[in-house]
């Protein structure tokens, strides 16, 4: 964590509502990047089990109701429920909301419909993924109009701590989540597929995607310590006429149109979210 990113955090407690698959990866990725101390993340959820196993987990302190939670008066709030039921959680906590700096997660749900249910609220939006839980995520960020630049700052270093942290035009929010918000549901996809497709070809199963896992994983890293273009990086393992070439004339064509059409669809049914 860089020095700017702890002036932004220290001393900062961390509200989050919601202890679920997003809500709990950032609460844990909070404490183990060292960003802040288990004491000054709070949690609350109505799955006692779930609170249990982050406070044993990570530290942090659990509360069963939202508002003992917010009783506390913490700096940030984040609201980590799915959309279909944020409505409900907004109207419920607009009063003690007013005057702190909250972050919504939730998909297709815009600043406009954030901001006029908590008018008292500083508001911005995220759209994190998954692998925030082991502090290799990637988050979008904007501010609303009732956000200053240092709201947003402070947000963006907060996501930061777990991976990679960009601020973006509200308009350009949803295209982030149904790209990177859904691609590790995408990148499992793949890993599945080779596995079975591996097995197909006379591989044991836990040899295939033990190895494809490595596989995945040491493409990541190598692109990511290097900034090589992905292309680049495919033609070096790519001979001439051989079978790697073959493959890709066959799996090009269906995965890119694949790619297209599944961004196409998480876009969709993001703006039916947004509708409501």
């Amino acid at each position: 964590m860089s020095d700017t990113e702890k002036d932004l955090l220290g001393g900062q407690t961390v509200a989050i509502i919601g202890a679920g698959s997003m809500g709990g990866s950032i609460a844990r990725g909070l404490v183990e990047s060292g960003a802040l101390p288990g004491e000054q993340v709070l949690v609350c959820d109505h799955n006692p089990g779930k609170l249990a196993a982050l406070a044993q987990q990570a530290g942090v302190r659990t509360f069963a109701t939202s508002a003992e939670m917010l009783a506390e008066k913490p700096g940030i709030v984040v609201l980590a429920v799915k959309p279909q039921v944020l409505a409900a959680v907004l109207e419920q906590h607009a009063a003690d909301l007013d005057g702190a700096l909250v972050v919504s997660i939730a998909a297709g749900v815009t600043l406009a419909t954030l901001e006029a249910a908590l008018p008292g609220a500083r508001v911005v939006r995220v759209m994190p993924n998954l692998p925030v839980s082991v502090r290799s995520g990637a988050s979008a960020i904007t501010g609303g109009a009732s956000a200053g630049e240092a709201d947003v700052a402070t947000v963006q270093a907060l996501f930061a701590t777990l991976g990679s942290a960009k601020v973006m035009r509200e308009d350009q929010l949803d295209a982030e989540g149904a790209v990177v918000g859904c691609a590790p549901a995408y990148f499992a996809l793949m890993v599945d597929a080779l596995t079975r497709a591996g097995i197909r070809a006379g591989l044991r199963a836990t040899d295939a995607r033990e190895m494809v896992n490595a596989t995945m994983l040491g493409v990541a890293e190598s692109l990511a310590a290097s900034g090589e273009h992905p292309r680049a990086y495919m033609e070096r393992v790519t001979s001439p006429g051989g079978t790697t070439a073959a493959a890709l004339y066959e799996l090009e064509p269906a995965l890119v149109d694949g790619c297209y059409d599944a961004v196409d669809a998480a876009l969709a049914r993001t703006a039916e979210l947004a509708r409501g």
